[in-house]
């Protein structure tokens, strides 16, 4: 058996995490359905998979560090190392084995890769659900349930759509992240969805009902008498699904923000100079500059 450090390409110290790591890379380049026109890629790839297979047994491994990392492939001796002892067979030959028999042990049960993939979906797809397909390195398209209330980062497991496995192991999985990107209006914060509202200086003094838009469509709110930017509205329900909890969803929250017209007319700034006059009002505190 090779060197299955040297086959993983990792050094002899290397972590369980590096070691997965490696394995998973070089997995999805030597894998025959990526390779179809290699005849010895079957081959390669039940070799790496064997030396993952010891090298992430920590018992094994253990073994394999102590028994064998003095010599080359098990041929040579390392410098530095005791040359191996020729040593008479006394043993009597253990009868040969039936052929189906001796394949069965060279061929353990090989578990197929997982592979990765991203998929890239808009806030509204994230929030209702939605079916997508993405195309898998064999050319297979493979069909993606977006759930709804779905988070950016989001990894989705698909059970045995991985790398086909070898002596009777099981399929790999796929894993796809989901990258949800931003809405010009609505962002999340947990399962709540927050929208901004302008709201004109009437409707934010007298108050008013006027129109937001939500995720479901627009609906009709009430702007309080005295409003401000700042001023917040609950809409209870109206936000994203909550996990696990089937028919719970989270708030969308209205931000208030009062926008003057753009170009005030004589009427209103009189009015504004006057009342000021008679009604003047501090909202910042102390500033201090500089010293």
């Amino acid at each position: 058996m090779k060197d299955p450090y040297a086959v993983l390409g990792v050094p002899p110290d290397a972590s369980p995490i590096e070691l997965k790591t490696a394995y998973r890379r070089l997995a999805r380049l030597r894998h025959p359905d990526a390779d179809p026109a290699n005849p010895w890629a079957e081959d390669d790839f039940k070799e790496l998979a064997a030396a993952y297979d010891l090298l992430s047994d920590p018992g094994r491994r253990a073994t394999f560090d102590r028994l064998s990392r003095g010599f080359d492939g098990g041929k040579r001796p390392r410098p530095g190392a005791a040359p191996a002892q020729a040593k008479p067979e006394t043993r009597k030959p253990e009868p040969k084995k039936p052929e189906a028999a001796r394949r069965k042990k060279a061929s353990p049960k090989i578990k197929g890769a997982d592979v990765e993939y991203s998929l890239r979906v808009d806030f509204m797809e994230a929030a209702k659900g939605a079916v997508r397909h993405i195309s898998m390195t064999n050319g297979k398209r493979l069909k993606i349930t977006v759930p709804a209330g779905t988070d950016d980062g989001r990894i989705l497991r698909l059970k045995g759509q991985g790398m086909g496995g070898f002596g009777g192991g099981g399929d790999g999985d796929a894993l796809v992240e989901v990258m949800v990107d931003p809405h010009p209006l609505f962002r999340r914060i947990g399962n709540d969805v927050h929208v901004d509202l302008p709201v004109t200086l009437p409707e934010a003094v007298l108050g008013a009902k006027v129109e937001a838009p939500t995720i479901d469509g627009t609906v009709t709110v009430t702007v309080p008498a005295g409003s401000n930017t700042g001023s917040r509205l609950r809409l209870r329900g109206r936000g994203l699904p909550a996990g696990s909890d089937k028919g719970t969803h989270g708030d969308q929250i209205v931000h208030l923000r009062v926008v003057l017209p753009k170009q005030p007319d004589d009427e209103l700034t009189g009015f504004v100079e006057k009342w000021a006059g008679k009604h003047g009002y501090k909202v910042r505190g102390k500033i201090l500059g500089p010293k």
